[in-house]
């Protein structure tokens, strides 16, 4: 009989890691405390990015997947995979939901069993939260009795090349037995994986990639401020640095972080840094406050571009292109406007991942609805919209990820 896998948490990091196994030969049971998300599921409709119709069709047909909301049904488990996000909440780590699912899945703990952590975690996480939680509910230990690690969860929304199959898996355990067993485990999933000493270099990994993307975009998004006050084109520089052949990245700007399938909370690296030493990050911390001050900058800019317009943001009728960061949507509704928005995502996730703001009516982003519109402005990252579309259709268009060029265009 093939081995039973329990994944927690059926998001945007579950679910595809669920569909995965589904196709390597896994019995899983993908548990979610969310009765509707797990009504949806098994009828079919996927709720996380990342994961179509045909993929779940698949899974279903094969007999060896079923969404639970009973943990009893995490029974007989070989491996179990946490996914459940951890936010910042008062300054400090929320480990409430991460400590309510392994506290669910602990009595069905057996010796033999893997526990891997996939979910966001400050460096010792797995070692001083996890591991007691689960020691303490099934009366085994860790290491001893069964296999525990920590693994960070990689993904790109919308990367058509990257998958989770092709995608380099960092693994860690809590001994060279639990190693062992992680890497068994992913490497039945990934064409590659990384092995790291512990869990907390596994955890600090996972952080530094967050904060470097995270970085990456304030320094971006600073230069974009500094562009349009100096009348540059950001994009076309960004293009051209592209174009370096050293290897380097090159940041884009963008209007905002607000995107629930990053893998951490970028404000976890400040908060782990001066909890275990003291002091402060300071570069991290500077990156944070200029990408939380980029929405009221987007709306800013938007504004000073109706007025040249003879327009103001009050009264006007404003169509955006994706939903995220939210903090613009809400902005503009308090300043009056007429906010419609087109997402994929007001149909595609499930309630708790995403919300519309209340005062946003979503609509379709047809050419009617785009006529119609006094600004169009590209806010989310998605590559679902028309932009031909877009551009030929709409009488202005503000354009926050350069999607879109032509006279009718202003970009941030």
């Amino acid at each position: 009989m093939a081995e039973k896998l329990v994944v927690v948490g059926q998001g945007p990091a579950g679910l595809p890691l669920a569909m995965r196994a589904v196709e390597a030969g896994f019995r899983v049971v993908g548990l979610d405390e969310d009765g509707w998300r797990v009504k949806r599921l098994n009828a079919g409709e996927p709720c996380a990015e990342g994961v179509g119709a045909d993929a779940l069709a698949a899974a279903h047909a094969s007999g060896r997947y079923a969404a639970s909301a009973d943990a009893d049904d995490a029974t007989g488990f070989d491996v179990c995979v946490l996914t459940s996000p951890v936010r910042m909440r008062g300054g400090a780590p929320d480990l409430g939901p991460l400590g309510s699912a392994v506290r669910r899945i602990a009595p069905f703990l057996r010796p033999g069993a893997t526990v891997v952590l996939e979910g966001t975690a400050y460096p010792g996480t797995t070692e001083e939260f996890v591991r007691p939680l689960l020691e303490q509910g099934s009366g085994l230990r860790a290491g001893e009795d069964f296999h525990l690690g920590h693994s960070p969860h990689r993904a790109e929304p919308g990367n058509p090349r990257w998958r989770l199959g092709n995608t380099p898996k960092v693994v860690s355990g809590v001994d060279a037995a639990s190693l062992r067993a992680v890497t068994d485990f992913y490497g039945r999933l990934v064409r590659e994986t990384v092995p790291v000493s512990s869990p907390r270099v596994s955890e600090m990994c996972a952080l530094l990639e967050t904060a470097r993307a995270h970085v990456g975009a304030a320094l971006a998004n600073e230069l974009s401020i500094f562009a349009a006050q100096l009348g540059v084109d950001v994009w076309e520089a960004v293009e051209a640095a592209a174009t370096t052949p050293f290897g380097h990245a090159t940041p884009v700007p963008c209007p905002g972080i607000e995107d629930p399938c990053l893998p951490l909370d970028v404000t976890y690296l400040p908060w782990g840094i001066r909890r275990g030493v003291g002091r402060g990050f300071r570069l991290v911390e500077a990156a944070n406050d200029v990408n939380a001050h980029m929405p009221a900058h987007v709306v800013d800019r938007l504004g000073l571009a109706l007025n040249r317009r003879c327009r103001s943001i009050r009264g006007s009728r404003i169509l955006l292109l994706g939903l995220s960061p939210v903090e613009v949507a809400k902005t503009l509704c308090r300043l009056g406007a007429r906010v419609r928005a087109a997402d994929p995502r007001a149909d595609d996730r499930c309630p708790d991942d995403f919300v519309v703001p209340a005062g946003v009516e979503v609509v379709e982003p047809d050419a009617a609805e785009l006529a119609r519109a006094d600004a169009v402005v590209v806010l989310g990252g998605q590559d679902c919209y028309d932009y031909d579309l877009v551009q030929r259709a709409s009488r202005f268009v503000f354009d926050t990820r350069g999607r879109c060029r032509g006279p009718n265009v202003e970009r941030l």
